[in-house]
């Protein structure tokens, strides 16, 4: 009776070691475009979904567009229809590669990485190096990460009248438990 308890709780550990991709649906991404003096431009998404595949170090990113949420209906309409084109372009991807990581040192302290890799908005691709910190969980394993977008670097026009009003660099958070 022992080795069979034995046995199974081995097995259990070593399942959850050897899980080809943890993921979550449930991520959430912020956006801040704001500059001081004027209005609030922020916006979260609680819909991002984000798969980690230990095996190959590879983190995939995606946010549909549409699902990001402003305090005023007429700034998520000016985001979606003038500026990030959200019927032209209705995701925003990044796709890369966690350097040094190795799912056996990820503990309950949380650690930092380097994540490099593309991300594809606007239609436009750039390759980026992120920074994230990732860390076990009672739930899974999670990952938080800001770091700053440029609007130039994907064409995202900003009209004239408003250039003072929102920031050209755009400071992204994105947080998440994979499972």
């Amino acid at each position: 009776m022992k080795r069979t308890t034995l046995f199974i709780l081995l097995f259990t550990a070593f399942s959850i070691l050897a899980q080809d991709k943890f993921k979550t649906s449930t991520a959430i991404v912020n956006f801040e475009a704001s500059v001081p003096f004027f209005e609030e431009v922020k916006a979260v998404n609680k819909l991002g979904t984000i798969v980690l595949e230990p095996q190959t170090s590879t983190l995939i990113c995606t946010v549909i567009i549409k699902d990001f949420r402003f305090k005023m209906d007429l700034m998520q309409e000016h985001f979606n229809d003038n500026y990030i084109e959200s019927h032209r372009y209705p995701k925003a991807v990044f796709k890369g590669k966690i350097e040094k990581f190795d799912l056996k040192e990820i503990t309950e302290t949380e650690k930092e990485y380097d994540v490099k890799g593309k991300l594809y908005l606007h239609g436009k691709s750039r390759v980026i190096t992120v920074k994230a910190l990732i860390k076990k969980v009672s739930d899974g394993i999670q990952i938080v990460s800001s770091f700053p977008i440029s609007t130039t670097d994907f064409d995202i026009e900003i009209p004239f009248m408003v250039a003072n009003k929102i920031s050209k660099t755009v400071q992204t958070d994105l947080s998440g438990i994979m499972k």
